[in-house]
Formats: structure tokens, C-alpha cells, sequence
């Protein structure tokens, strides 16, 4: 799975999607090796979704996301 992807442009049938992280459910999902999408409508919080280990992907509506630069928005 890639780490952003556009909205639609994935199958996501076996993947747990969350609009926000919920530590409970990406607990019991990770536990079961489910897929996490969580969606994601600014570059901060594809940056906070990401930093999350049990998320597989972050799902945006916005392409230009896809691009977003996570090293400069870690360590600038």
C-alpha cells in the first residue's frame, strides 16, 4: 500500500477506514494484521496519521497531498 493515497484510487475492502485515529480500533486492527487508512485533509495531519505505526495509508481527497514533503514537515 502506498503511504498517501488519493481517495478512490485504492481498493480498501479488508481495511479498517477511521476519518481520525482511534487507539482502540487501530489496537484491534493491527492485533488482527488488518490495513489502517486514515483519512487526511491537511499536510499536518497526513504528517500525524503517518506517524502512527499502525497506519498503513493516509487517504486524501486533495492531490496535491500526495506530494506532500513528510522529511521537511518532520525536521524541517
Amino acid at each position: 500500500m502506498p503511504e498517501i493515497s488519493l481517495e478512490g484510487e485504492l481498493d480498501l475492502d479488508d481495511a479498517l477506514v477511521l476519518d481520525r485515529p482511534d487507539d482502540a480500533q487501530l489496537r484491534e486492527a493491527h492485533e488482527q494484521g488488518r490495513p489502517v487508512v486514515v483519512r487526511a485533509r491537511t499536510a499536518d495531519e497526513v504528517k500525524a496519521v503517518l506517524s502512527r505505526p499502525e497506519v498503513a495509508t493516509a487517504l486524501v481527497s486533495d492531490p496535491a497531498l500526495r506530494d506532500v514533503d513528510l522529511t521537511e514537515l518532520t525536521y524541517g
